[in-house]
């Protein structure tokens, strides 16, 4: 998954699969490393991640057609996230390390952009 889960279903399958990762890559620990800043930074460098993604697509073919497991596909997904729902889930995610609440309806998000003065931008 690449994104935080949305429904309950798909809360119980993250839940499956961190409880089955031998590696324990569940680390559920996200927000002891990401601050505001380090999320627009992540943010301002999407370009590379799409960058990287679509060139590595060919071999993602390659892996799917011996493997069958549709990392393609999942990495087009993920691209298509990016360009999509992404920019509003991560609005969230700064209310949340900025407040360490969820926003209520009536709150303002903050932005992902700064402008060169450090204020919030477009």
């Amino acid at each position: 998954m690449y994104r935080q889960p949305r429904t309950a279903q798909e809360l119980r399958q993250l839940v499956d699969a961190a409880e089955a990762e031998v590696f324990r890559a569940y680390g559920c620990d996200g927000d002891e490393h990401w601050t505001p800043e380090t999320v627009r930074e992540w943010w301002r460098d999407r370009a590379r991640i799409k960058e990287y993604l679509a060139t590595r697509r060919p071999a993602r073919e390659d892996d799917d057609a011996r493997s069958g497991q549709g990392t393609a596909a999942a990495a087009d997904d993920y691209a298509a996230y990016i360009d999509g729902e992404l920019a509003a889930h991560l609005r969230v995610y700064l209310c949340w390390l900025d407040e360490r609440r969820a926003p209520t309806a009536v709150d303002r998000l903050p932005l992902l952009s700064r402008n060169r003065t450090g204020r919030a931008g477009s």
